[in-house]
């Protein structure tokens, strides 16, 4: 993985700047020690590591919009933050560049039950927000792994997910509003507390956007009132297959469950052994089903979804008979990652999405190519929705693992190209799939969304060298054909 060079004017120029960010945010605002950058080198996509010029902890918007409208003026590159829990490097800095830390946003601003909604600053946890509200049985839908710890903010650059997400939607579909600052410093509101606004769906634009368009300083979500009855059944299989079948019947007869989550034998053990959630440790898949709603359609849907189970030769049915274990079920699915961090030294997270008809297919195309590499896999993943989590196991200090665990991930996610999927489902682009952009998108398509990018970050200061394979200056974007060695129009200035 290679980032662009960096501007070594820029670099000269470090004290220039550290002292301009202090005149702006004064106080502690501004890191630029080397001890306290180290922090910052890194999101969770650890294996790549930059320390940048320094970082800046605004605590207002106009702080914000002041240090973005000096960096555009001058120049300076510019990585906006949340929590840092970042799987793809999306808030990987530049060594030429500046953090954006928004921890500071970190305050609850509105809650409207009447119009069931949340305002929130960015640095809001997710699970803040469903701690707020839950006293009048309130919750906020996404949930993902990660939410003890990951920002709203971050959830909206990168279009975050979660086990609830197949019945209730990703952050795109929980977001009614945000308020932003652009690249060249200016504040603007999209959407608000109303369900839809005229004009282009910028709001839908901004979530997923990676940090490349603008920084979120404000957020507004709708919350949902808690479903009166939400019951999980555990199923048990002898082979991956049995337990992708009955996913796609589940689907096909057309229940949406509230979650339905999928994992594997290592993640299995790997989690029972972390957590003790009653996972049965002698099956090869284990399906995590939830069902809500009324009580009289929890249980007629669980006695469905448990027929179904029987006829893929279910070896364990096992329905949550309390609220607490019901949690702890979701708890040993949440905390898998971590927990197989017990049995490698290291792992690589990887995040593509299928059709859930090719999920038995791809599971195979998958132990293949473990197979290949010498290289363990465990899969934890959103079955409902078809987007996979394959943990890739390795050790970084044996030579050449951590290459072979990047280049098994990439043939999974060309895989998951392949039969129809794409590359990312909720944990985005940043630099982990950047160049494996091409194998998804054609030229023209990607030139298309660079001009979305230089449509609101002309001077490209804002997360450079993420998401797009090759850097291109925006004036490039707008060639004209050139003709007897004359441009179209020469009376007309040009940019």
């Amino acid at each position: 993985m290679h980032m662009p060079p960096p501007d070594e004017g820029i670099l000269a120029r470090r004290e220039e700047i550290v002292a301009a960010l202090r005149a702006i945010v004064p106080g502690e605002g501004v890191i630029a020690d080397q001890v306290g950058l180290r922090p910052y080198e890194c999101d969770a996509l650890s294996a790549y590591r930059a320390v940048p010029i320094a970082v800046v902890l605004p605590s207002t918007v106009e702080e914000v919009s002041a240090v973005l409208a000096w960096c555009h003026r001058e120049k300076v590159k510019v990585v906006p933050r949340g929590a840092g829990t970042s799987l793809s490097g999306g808030s990987l800095p530049l060594v030429d560049g500046i953090v954006l830390g928004m921890g500071k946003f970190n305050r609850i601003l509105d809650i409207d039950f009447e119009n069931r909604t949340v305002t929130a600053q960015p640095g809001v946890t997710n699970l803040g927000i469903t701690k707020a509200v839950e006293h009048a049985g309130f919750y906020y839908a996404p949930d993902p792994s990660s939410q003890i710890a990951c920002s709203i903010g971050g959830n909206i650059a990168e279009n975050s997910g979660g086990v609830h997400c197949l019945k209730y939607g990703l952050t795109t579909n929980n977001v009614l509003g945000i308020e932003m600052v652009l690249p060249t410093g200016e504040i603007v509101r999209l959407g608000g507390k109303h369900l839809d606004s005229e004009g282009y769906d910028l709001l839908g634009l901004m979530t997923g956007s990676e940090g490349l368009l603008g920084v979120v300083t404000e957020v507004t979500v709708r919350i949902l009132q808690k479903p009166p009855v939400a019951r999980a059944v555990l199923m048990g299989f002898a082979s991956s297959e049995q337990g992708g079948d009955t996913v796609a019947s589940i689907i096909g007869a057309g229940i949406i469950p509230g979650g339905l989550e999928m994992m594997d034998r290592p993640a299995i053990q790997a989690a029972e052994d972390f957590l003790h959630a009653g996972y049965p440790l002698d099956v090869e898949a284990l399906l995590i089903c939830e069902l809500d709603g009324p009580e009289v359609e929890v249980n007629h849907l669980i006695e469905t979804v448990a027929g179904i189970a029987r006829q893929h030769g279910a070896t364990t049915i096992r329905v949550s008979q309390s609220e607490e274990e019901r949690l702890l079920f979701w708890a040993g699915r949440k905390a898998a990652f971590p927990a197989v961090g017990r049995i490698s030294p290291d792992y690589y997270c990887m995040d593509g999405t299928i059709p859930r008809a090719r999920l038995a297919e791809v599971l195979a195309g998958m132990q293949e190519m473990s197979k290949r590499y010498g290289l363990r896999v465990a899969n934890v993943f959103h079955a409902g929705d078809g987007n996979l989590h394959p943990l890739i196991l390795f050790d970084a200090n044996k030579p050449d693992e951590l290459q072979k665990a990047e280049a098994f991930g990439s043939d999974i996610l060309k895989l998951c190209v392949e039969v129809g999927g794409v590359l990312t489902g909720e944990h985005g682009v940043g630099v982990e799939k950047r160049d494996l952009m091409p194998t998804m998108f054609t030229e023209a398509d990607l030139n298309q969304q660079i001009r979305v990018k230089c449509a609101f970050d002309p001077e490209q200061i804002l997360n450079p060298g993420k998401v797009f394979p090759k850097l291109h200056r925006c004036a490039e974007m707008g060639r004209l054909h050139v003709s007897g060695g004359r441009v179209p129009f020469a009376d007309l200035p040009r940019f």
